[in-house]
């Protein structure tokens, strides 16, 4: 056994890409998704859980509105 195999883990890594700002009516981070409670959970959960929580996150970006402000409104109305 090599040295460094101590250290591999099998867990699902952190949907997080480091935008993480919540939506204020959705309540999801608009980077990953998650909600407010998975993304403080997420080091404690089960891979299980984590599993099922990643299956659920592509469902999930459409139910985030667009904004309705800025260049892209003006130019739409």
């Amino acid at each position: 056994m090599k040295d460094d195999e101590i250290w591999v883990r099998d867990e699902i890594e952190s949907p997080c890409v480091k935008l993480c700002v919540v939506h204020p009516e959705a309540r999801l981070c608009i980077g990953c998704y998650r909600t407010i409670d998975e993304i403080t959970q997420w080091s404690r959960m089960t891979h299980d859980a984590r599993t099922a929580i990643m299956a659920q996150l592509p469902t999930r970006a459409p139910t985030l509105t667009k904004r309705r402000g800025g260049r892209g409104a003006r130019i739409a109305g």
